[in-house]
């Protein structure tokens, strides 16, 4: 480990603000006071009181527009990161440039951009917090400097193998929290300068904006991977059933806790389920996958959809707490005649048979999943399910409209769905209700039973 820095005062600063470019000019005149000398190990923490040096108002103006010029908003994230260290070793004259983001999960800092420094993102380098110098700086949550690097005060051997001699480096914010440090270097003995300062952390101000974009992006791929994984890529094929599928996000995220599932069980029945788990996003999605494997596994044990039901809901309450599910599991026999399902706080299905037109199943909603309450027995009902039928799940985005009743987008479900070819069925429904448009998740399923 390398020596700790001596103090200049506190050792960490009071908490920032959420992250965002001050009004005041960063090279404002501070109260003057004493100059700090290095530590006996050459290294300090910056003293923000200390004067600035004599820079013209002209290159202060110059440096603060280089750093928040607005065409940078329109770089994805790593030419961004690429385009501030570029500028930043222009404005410092200095020769390395990094950027390490905070792990928070390791609490490890982890090299994600670089100048003059490369191997150390190609190696993928890591410190942890409190470890090395960014791990000091990281730790203190304030400047640091090293005005004479030497082999015990730094732990990342490319810094020495470059020949670097003297580093600054200042933590990044992203809304109040530490998301990681930025760091220059020279390759000569440099003694940097109060301004020099200042303008490094208005670049990590920029640097934390950025890197909170950057995570939301990877929160959202990773969502978006788990909900497509999740989402069966086609239907099982089943002898006498017909089946089509639609899932349509209603977020701008393009993700959310809409899902639907079929499988066939060791017993030649097959489990038909479709859910909705409350929220968007990669959290939303991460309670659905748990769920969805979840009743995968209770349906192996389980002969009635209501016990499945009721064992999902003691999971929900015990281990997602503050999540709400509504969810429908049915099971449709192998000759494919009866269908016994359980709903949970679900909208029901409707059901359309040659001899009598399209109706709500007439199937008893008990509570959601996750409400905490000792809810009374979960209910099965068993219906018949004759040749020809078509047998259409929901979530309520299909049927829900702001400002009216949902028995109007109900009325509308039962006017759409017509005696057909399950495909054809999804796309009659997905027409009449206006599903471009979504103001939230659809997921809709259709089984048809095909005639003897």
């Amino acid at each position: 480990m390398d020596d700790e820095p001596s103090r200049a005062g506190p050792a960490e600063l009071p908490a920032r603000g959420p992250v965002g470019l001050s009004t005041e000019s960063p090279f404002a005149d501070r109260s003057p006071a004493p100059d700090q000398p290095a530590s006996d190990n050459g290294s300090h923490e910056y003293d923000p009181a200390v004067t600035s040096d004599g820079i013209t108002d002209d290159e202060r103006l110059r440096r603060i527009e280089a750093v928040t010029d607005a065409t940078l908003s329109r770089l994805d994230v790593a030419d961004l990161f690429d385009e501030l260290l570029d500028r930043v070793r222009d404005l410092l004259h200095v020769d390395t440039a990094a950027i390490l983001l905070l792990d928070v999960h390791a609490r490890q800092l982890v090299a994600t951009a670089a100048k003059g420094l490369e191997e150390e993102v190609r190696q993928g380098f890591r410190v942890s917090v409190g470890r090395g110098f960014a791990g000091r700086i990281a730790l203190a949550r304030q400047p640091v400097i090293i005005e004479d690097v030497t082999p015990d005060r730094v732990v990342n051997p490319i810094l020495l193998e470059t020949g670097v001699r003297s580093l600054l480096g200042v933590p990044v914010f992203a809304h109040g929290e530490l998301a990681g440090v930025l760091h220059v270097g020279t390759l000569t003995l440099r003694r940097f300068t109060p301004d020099e300062v200042r303008l490094l952390e208005l670049v990590a101000d920029r640097v934390g904006q950025a890197s909170r974009a950057r995570a939301n992006s990877l929160d959202h791929n990773a969502a978006l991977a788990l909900q497509r994984s999740l989402l069966p890529t086609e239907l099982p094929d089943v002898p006498g059933l017909e089946m089509a599928a639609r899932y349509v996000p209603g977020h701008v995220s393009g993700v959310g806790g809409d899902w639907y599932d079929v499988f066939t069980l060791p017993s030649g029945w097959v489990g038909v389920v479709i859910g909705d788990v409350s929220g968007h996003g990669l959290q939303s999605a991460v309670v659905m996958g748990r769920i969805r494997s979840a009743l995968r596994a209770y349906a192996l044990v389980c002969d009635d959809p209501a016990e499945a039901l009721s064992l999902l809901d003691r999971k929900v309450v015990h281990f997602e707490t503050g999540s709400l599910t509504t969810a429908l599991y049915a099971m449709i026999s192998p000759d494919g005649a009866t269908i016994r399902v359980s709903v949970a706080g679900h909208p029901c299905p409707v059901l359309v048979a040659p001899d009598r037109p399209a109706a709500l199943l007439a199937a008893h909603v008990d509570l959601p999943l996750g409400t905490g309450r000792r809810p009374p027995a979960r209910r099965t009902a068993v219906l018949n399910f004759p040749p020809g039928a078509v047998l259409v799940c929901y979530t309520d985005g299909l049927v829900e409209r702001r400002g009216e009743l949902i028995d109007a987008g109900l009325a509308r479900l039962r006017a759409a769905v017509p005696l057909a070819p399950a495909d054809q069925v999804c796309a009659a429904v997905m027409a009449a209700l206006d599903t471009e448009r979504p103001t939230d998740d659809i997921a809709m399923l259709a089984i048809r039973r095909v005639s003897d």
